[in-house]
C-alpha cells in the first residue's frame, strides 16, 4: 500500500468515526434523564408564556430529525448555542477557558516528559539498582493513584498544613493590576493542580521510557557497538536512546485525550476555571448545548491525536510503502 493510500484511507475512516461520534453525541443526551427546561424554569422562575418561548427558541418542540439536522450544521460551524444555564454563547463561554485548561494540560505534560524520560533512561541503565527499584515503585503508585485523591491531598498538605498555596481558583480576587503581579499569581494558582497532573502522568513516561530503552539496549546492533569499543555512553543515547524516542513521539499524541478526562476531574477538585469545570457545571445543570459541545470537542481531539499517530507511524513503518 502506497503512503499517500494509506493517509487517505485513514482521514476516510476518521471522517466516519466523528459523524457516529456526532451521531451518539446526540442520542445519548436526548436519551439522558432530565429536563433542562424545567432546570432553567425552576432556577429562574419563569412563567410558563416564558418556558414555551424558550422551548421554540431552542428548537426542543421539532421533530427529531429536523433537530438532528440542525444540530449537525450548528456544530460542524463551531455554533454551539446557546447555554440552558448561563443563556450566554456556548462558543464564547468555552473560548474564554479554553487557554487555561491548554496552559494546565502543557505544563504538566512538558515537565511529565522531561522527568519521565530523564529518569526512565537512569533507571534502565542502572537497572536492577536501588534507584531502579523505587522510581518504578513510586511510578506504579502514582500512575495508579486517582487524580481527585492526588489533588485533595495535596489541598490538604500545601494548602492547609503548609498554607503556602491557595485551595481552589484560578486567579486572586482581586485580581492583581500589575501584569508581573499577574503571571505569578496564575502560577501560583496553577502550581498544585499543575502538580496533580504531573504525577499522574509521570509514572506512565518514566515506565515507558525504561521498557522500551531496556528492549533497545538488547538489540543486536547494540550489541556490535559494543564489540566495536563505543563508549557506554555514545551506545546509551546515540543508539539506543534515538530508536527508544519513537514509541514516546507517538504517545505524546495517544496521552492527550487521557490528558483531558484526568483534566476534568483535576479542575473540579481545584475549581480551575477550565473546560473540565465546565464540563462538571454542565452535568450538573442539564446542560444539554454545553455538554454536546465539549463532548464533541473531546472526540474530535480524541480522533485528530490517532489520526496523527496513525500518520507518523505511515513514514515511521517502510512496510506501509512501496
Amino acid at each position: 500500500m502506497s503512503l499517500k493510500r494509506y493517509i487517505l484511507k485513514r482521514i476516510l475512516y476518521s471522517l466516519v468515526l466523528l459523524f457516529f461520534a456526532l451521531t451518539l453525541n446526540f442520542v445519548i443526551f436526548r436519551m439522558a434523564p432530565g429536563n433542562p427546561i424545567q432546570v432553567v424554569a425552576s432556577g429562574m422562575r419563569l412563567e410558563p408564556e416564558m418556558v414555551e418561548r424558550l422551548i421554540e427558541l431552542w428548537g426542543l418542540q421539532e421533530p427529531l430529525h429536523i433537530q438532528f439536522i440542525r444540530y449537525l450544521k450548528s456544530t460542524l460551524t463551531w455554533d454551539f448555542g446557546y447555554s440552558y444555564n448561563s443563556l450566554e454563547p456556548v462558543s464564547r463561554e468555552i473560548g474564554e477557558r479554553l487557554g487555561n485548561t491548554l496552559l494546565l494540560m502543557g505544563v504538566s505534560l512538558f515537565f511529565a516528559i522531561i522527568f519521565g524520560t530523564v529518569f526512565g533512561i537512569y533507571a534502565a541503565y542502572k537497572r536492577g539498582s536501588l534507584f531502579d527499584l523505587t522510581s518504578v515503585t513510586i511510578s506504579l503508585f502514582s500512575y495508579a493513584l486517582p487524580t481527585f485523591w492526588m489533588g485533595l491531598l495535596l489541598i490538604y498538605v500545601g494548602g492547609y498544613v503548609f498554607g503556602q498555596f491557595p485551595l481552589a481558583g484560578t486567579m486572586s480576587r482581586p485580581p492583581p493590576i500589575d501584569p508581573i503581579l499577574k503571571v505569578f499569581d496564575k502560577a501560583w494558582h496553577l502550581f498544585l493542580p499543575s502538580l496533580t497532573l504531573f504525577l499522574f502522568q509521570y509514572g506512565f513516561w518514566l515506565l515507558m521510557m525504561r521498557s522500551t530503552l531496556l528492549e533497545a539496549l538488547h538489540e543486536d546492533y547494540i550489541t556490535t557497538a559494543r564489540a566495536k569499543g563505543v563508549p557506554e555512553r555514545d551506545v546509551l543515547f546515540k543508539h539506543a536512546f534515538r530508536n527508544a524516542m519513537l514509541p514516546l513521539v507517538t504517545n505524546v499524541a495517544l496521552q492527550i485525550p487521557g490528558l483531558l478526562n484526568g483534566a476534568i476531574l483535576t479542575e473540579t477538585v481545584f475549581s480551575w476555571r477550565g473546560l473540565g469545570l465546565y464540563t462538571w457545571s454542565a452535568i450538573q445543570f442539564t446542560d444539554y448545548p454545553v455538554l454536546q459541545a465539549l463532548f464533541y470537542i473531546f472526540a474530535l481531539v480524541t480522533i485528530v491525536c490517532n489520526l496523527i499517530v496513525d500518520i507518523v507511524y505511515g513514514y515511521i513503518d517502510p512496510r506501509i510503502q512501496f
